[in-house]
């Protein structure tokens, strides 16, 4: 089996405060690289956000295959679901229908789903332009690799509020984050 951080510690540490200021500061992109040796299909920012936020206790829904669900399973622990009922979902291929996930309730929408997406490339300089809370006029972010009707199931996701998910986009070491609150424009 793979090792996980090398560093356990700073590792954790490392991913944590990634996570937290990619959901700060939407669409801003951090890097976590403390993952140097992963299964082939998995990358680095996105392993180090699932091994920060899942565990044993968290129903956990992925379409990794071979080494790369291994290594998941023994890393985090985490019991694996069906998509509707997970936790945490962590995608390495295609973008799962955002409305098949759970949005949580109106008295617990703490309880939703937060959905962890590889993806091909993330550019901060161009693309949608995104406002809403932690962005102080507009912040810019372009996502290769989501599908054409992302930005409808982003604003259908977005109007469940205070029910909805959150999204961590990640790209070989960097990931940015789109909390349910993020407004999405298309570039002018």
């Amino acid at each position: 089996m793979r090792p996980a951080f090398q560093d356990p510690v700073f590792g954790a540490q490392e991913s944590f405060a990634a996570l937290m200021n990619a959901m700060a500061r939407p669409g801003r992109i951090q890097r976590c690289a403390a993952l140097p040796d992963l299964p082939p299909g998995l990358e680095p920012a996105a392993a180090a956000a699932l091994l920060t936020l899942a565990d044993a206790e968290t129903p956990l829904w992925t379409d990794a295959t071979g080494e790369a669900r291994e290594w998941i399973a023994f890393h985090t622990g985490a019991p694996f679901a069906e998509l509707g009922a997970a936790q945490f979902a962590l995608a390495l291929g295609a973008m799962p229908k955002l409305a098949l996930l759970n949005p949580g309730s109106d008295e617990t929408p703490q309880e939703s789903a937060t959905l962890i997406l590889q993806l091909a490339a993330l550019d901060d300089s161009t693309g949608w332009r995104l406002t809403g809370p932690g962005i102080e006029h507009e912040h810019r972010l372009a996502a290769t690799g989501l599908p054409d009707d992302f930005a409808t199931q982003w604003a259908a996701n977005r109007a469940q509020f205070p029910r909805g998910l959150d999204l961590i986009l990640c790209a070989g070491s960097r990931l940015a984050a789109l909390p349910r609150t993020t407004r999405l424009a298309e570039p002018a």
